[in-house]
């Protein structure tokens, strides 16, 4: 099912189907996508960056090929019991990186974690209407985010709905911006986007990375690279956990959101 214009709707109704996304992400990943030594939460409230989030490279001399489990890659149109955990670089259609100069220098989410000591690793953030409704909101939200990435936190930040006065090139810009970097951003074809931030150490300082494609309203969702740790990523498959939580819209707001668009 091509994502819909959400747009059509009050909020409250994307915010049902956010909270059925969010629980649709997180289940695919425990069934299936996370290596045995992580897992997945679904949290209620995302009020700032855990205190206790894991080091940088505190995963990778612990965690052998062994422990990560894996097996087959999933395939497009498949489904597979396990997808194997990556460590080629990203294909998406951007990458942003922090230049020399800079490194010199209320929805639900959900998180991941490690199980050692249980200590979250990543994040994986569903943009609302009202974080980005007006400029305290872009600020609130992004804030969130940049603690978590000088926290070393990786994140994948979803965003279905078209830029605004506050957020003119879509969210990823307005955050990516922070980092005084110029950055890939929506566009008026392709209003939507999608960014997944990697977050390494280097030279004792926190450099990110962000791999971001945007789409539109009638295009299916790309796979993207929910990183796990600094050099190793899950492919997560966006439509297949998108169609699962369309599933229980209400018939009364799918025959709206399907309904075709007027001139």
């Amino acid at each position: 099912m091509p994502v819909h214009d959400w747009t059509r709707v009050k909020a409250g109704n994307f915010h049902d189907f956010h909270q059925k996304w969010i629980a649709a992400i997180s289940n695919v990943l425990n069934e299936r996508l996370l290596p045995r030594v992580f897992y997945s939460l679904v949290e209620q409230h995302a009020n700032g960056v855990e205190p206790d989030v894991i080091t940088l490279e505190s995963v990778e001399p612990e965690d052998d090929a062994g422990r990560h489990g894996g097996v087959a890659t999933l395939a497009k149109g498949t489904v597979q019991t396990r997808v194997q955990i990556q460590q080629v670089e990203p294909q998406t259609q951007f990458k942003d990186e922090v230049s020399d100069a800079w490194y010199a220098a209320r929805g639900s989410r959900v998180a991941i974690y490690h199980s050692n000591g249980d200590r979250v690793v990543a994040y994986l953030e569903v943009v609302s209407y009202g974080n980005k409704d007006r400029a305290w909101s872009v600020q609130v939200f992004n804030d969130k985010l940049e603690d978590a990435i000088n926290h070393g936190c990786h994140l994948m930040v979803i965003d279905l709905h078209p830029p605004g006065s506050f957020d003119p090139r879509g969210m990823h810009a307005a955050l990516w911006g922070r980092f005084n970097e110029m950055s890939h951003g929506v566009s008026e074809e392709l209003p939507l986007g999608i960014a997944a931030y990697r977050v390494q150490c280097l030279n004792g300082n926190i450099v990110p990375s962000a791999y971001f494609e945007s789409t539109a309203v009638g295009q299916n969702l790309p796979v993207m690279p929910l990183f796990l740790t600094s050099e190793e990523y899950i492919n997560l498959p966006l439509q297949e956990t998108y169609d699962e939580a369309w599933r229980g819209v209400p018939a009364r707001w799918k025959t709206v959101l399907e309904a075709p668009k007027t001139p």
